[in-house]
């Protein structure tokens, strides 16, 4: 929460897709406020919707887990933004809880300052201008989501003003997208396939879905205006510039932003405000449905701003595809790191972290955590940036976000948080501040999706390395007693006999064999006898030392057999003697119904070549026998 004390104050911005001309101008807004006054913006930003994958969603919508809202001074809100309004309650409930201040950025919520406009008037208008300046019957629409706030109001205008004119609704001419440019293409494909007349005019939610439109229609040979009318909606700087210019409304979005921080920024000096700001409109009937060119900006500006865009896919398209060819070429974690720090460098910012799960890499999840919700406690910076050097970054808590927010300094930040994931699997999240390169270039978010998908393919390598190991170590040790089975004993045994055959060493091999299981597991349980031989395996792991050359193995059954190199009679029976010494303490503490005892034989010889390991086992298992025999005839 705002402490008067403090020097710099941290604002969240929640915030889904920062390509969108809508969102990144209302940011642009927001960071000039926050610069002015020393205001730290932290962006927590997902690209939800954009693939159409709902697994991919979800592990998008992590991010907004990370804003810890009981740490921050305000917070802004642009959820109309998110595809999800479920997700948006839920974030609008946790600022809620924290108490800070909120501005939400034309959605309205109870308890939170809103800006916005007159979404119904303004595509009243528009609806109106193309049904009596032009004469128009037959008039389709491009809607955004069908459960956001601003698109059921525009949508309600244009079936108001329809059933106003005597025009019959027909539901085939409503195409529901979600406020992305590809909307426009696919609603105009579908169109194409309705039985209904192509109509005279498209209205479009939004300039960027009548932009992609008026791309498609062209395609198919249609011009505009002169076979179908297009308008829009927000009256973007791509659409004022287009050919034909777009009719649209014009927004203050640049001023929502700036609003909505100094709201939050007065708030917290005890300045109150009005609880909302509706903010002017104006139509711009232009070329698109007939009207005047009105053409905004002068020619040369225009060709500079095309041209610096071109220049910046120039630098940025290259930069990603060798930054993916060489993180591909990485197959441990330690070369993915170092290959990102190339690329960090490229992207010029300040400061950029990689904080990675504390289980990012734990295939078979032993914490029990579900991996597409939220971070792990703690995170641990496994890249950090800071002024051009790399540095080592203690590991946090997660709900810090980033202890960095919280350290005074004389000129405000941007902070950009996303999430660093695969599919709905939460890995970590990333974070650069004080970049161009988020805000300037819609590749910023492929630049990150590079990372997540190099990281999930060290994860995977990581993993199959593991179950490798896994299936090996499943080869050669006995799943009951986990001690080495007959495989693992060969494999772990000749380079010991190798060496004492080329030192001219003595080996021995020790045969033992359980007494009386059968009695255990007909009177006691099976589960008595498992214990038995587990207890046996225990007392032969007590009695050697595999460092020194010294194997135990369960032979099968209840019979199991010791190797050890450079062995001599007094080693041999102290190794018995500790075997012993382990079951007469099991014996006398664990308190069962019964005692766990073995018959043990040893035979101790020169390595030799010509002598094989199976043949020493058989001679000690007669040794073994026959100690058991005498041990029955002593009873």
């Amino acid at each position: 929460m705002y402490s008067m004390n403090k020097t710099t104050i941290n604002i969240a911005v929640i915030v889904s897709g920062i390509d969108e001309e809508y969102q990144n101008t209302i940011l642009q807004g927001i960071q000039e406020f926050g610069s002015a006054h020393n205001i730290n913006i932290c962006h927590f930003i997902a690209y939800g919707g954009i693939l159409k994958n709902h697994k991919y969603d979800m592990g998008e919508f992590n991010i907004y887990e990370l804003a810890n809202f009981d740490l921050l001074d305000g917070v802004i809100l642009l959820t109309n933004t998110i595809s999800s309004p479920a997700l948006t309650e839920k974030i609008v409930e946790r600022v809620r809880k924290s108490g800070i201040p909120a501005v939400s950025v034309d959605n309205r919520f109870d308890g939170v300052y809103h800006i916005g406009i007159d979404n119904f008037s303004a595509m009243e208008g528009i609806v109106e201008h193309i049904v009596k300046h032009h004469n128009a019957k037959k008039i389709n629409y491009i809607s955004g989501p069908t459960d956001n706030p601003d698109s059921i109001l525009r949508l309600k205008a244009y079936k108001e003003v329809l059933k106003r004119n005597g025009i019959a609704l027909e539901e085939d001419r409503i195409y529901n997208g979600l406020f992305r440019g590809e909307d426009g293409r696919e609603a105009i494909r579908t169109f194409l396939k309705s039985e209904l007349t192509f109509p005279e005019a498209i209205i479009c939610a939004n300039d960027a879905m009548a932009l992609s439109a008026i791309i498609e229609l062209e395609k198919i040979g249609k011009n505009v205006p002169e076979d179908v009318m297009v308008t829009g909606f927000d009256s973007i700087y791509a659409a004022q510039n287009y050919s034909p210019e777009i009719t649209s409304v014009t927004r203050p979005l640049k001023r929502s932003g700036s609003l909505a921080c100094q709201i939050i920024y007065e708030h917290l000096q005890g300045i109150k405000n009005e609880e909302s700001h509706v903010l002017e409109t104006k139509y711009i009937f232009a070329e698109s449905c007939g009207c005047s060119n009105l053409f905004i900006d002068d020619i040369s500006k225009f060709k500079k701003t095309n041209y610096r865009t071109l220049e910046a896919y120039n630098i940025y398209v290259p930069m990603i595809n060798r930054m993916s060819c060489e993180l591909e070429e990485c197959l441990t974690f330690e070369e993915n790191i170092t290959a990102l720090k190339e690329h960090v460098r490229q992207i010029k910012c300040e400061k950029f972290f990689i904080c990675m799960c504390s289980d990012w890499d734990d295939e078979l999840n032993h914490s029990g955590r579900d991996f597409s919700t939220g971070y792990t406690e703690k995170v641990t910076p496994v890249l950090a940036y800071i002024n051009n050097e790399f540095v080592d970054y203690p590991e946090f808590n997660s709900s810090d976000m980033l202890p960095e927010l919280f350290k005074d300094s004389e000129k405000s930040s941007n902070y950009y948080f996303m999430p660093i994931h695969f599919r709905e699997r939460c890995l970590g999240y990333c974070v650069v501040c004080n970049c161009q390169f988020p805000m300037e270039s819609a590749l910023y978010h492929t630049w990150v999706m590079n990372i997540s998908n190099s990281i999930e393919n060290i994860r995977k390598i990581l993993c199959l390395d593991r179950m490798v190991k896994k299936l090996d170590q499943l080869s050669i040790i006995d799943p009951l007693v986990q001690i080495y089975n007959r495989n693992g004993f060969n494999k772990r045994t000749k380079p010991f006999y190798d060496i004492c055959i080329r030192n001219k060493q003595n080996i021995m091999i020790m045969f033992i064999d359980m007494d009386d299981l059968k009695h255990i597991n007909d009177k006691f349980g099976h589960e008595e006898g498992d214990f038995s031989l587990h207890t046996i395996a225990d007392a032969m792991n007590y009695a050697s030392d595999e460092e020194k050359g010294q194997v135990p193995a369960r032979f099968g059954g209840d019979e199991f057999i010791m190797f050890a190199a450079d062995c001599d009679e007094s080693q041999a029976e102290l190794m018995t003697a500790k075997i012993n010494e382990y079951l007469d303490r099991i014996n006398r503490t664990a308190g069962k119904p019964y005692e766990i005892h073995v018959s043990i034989g040893y035979y101790i010889t020169l390595a030799e070549k010509s002598k094989q390991i199976d043949k020493l086992i058989t001679v000690a298992d007669q040794i073994m026998y026959d100690n058991k025999k005498k041990k029955k005839k002593n009873k």
